[in-house]
């Protein structure tokens, strides 16, 4: 700091001891599959019963894709 000529209030000024930001929230889940009751599933973890009902009775799992 003496190379420089800085003291410690002028590093308090200019912000140098904040603390950062908080991290950006994360983005909202994309939801992939819709059932008829708006019941979703957007991949992650594992499929929803309802929809492992449908697939087990021999509904492509592809009838529910949103988009």
């Amino acid at each position: 700091m003496a190379n420089y000529g800085l003291t410690m209030e002028e590093l308090g000024a200019a912000g140098c001891f904040d603390p950062p930001p908080p991290p950006p929230p994360p983005p909202p889940p994309v939801v992939c599959y819709r059932n008829a009751e708006g019941l979703t599933w957007d991949r992650q973890g594992e499929m929803p019963s309802l929809l492992k009902r449908a697939v087990n009775a021999g509904q492509s799992v592809e009838f529910f894709r949103v988009g």
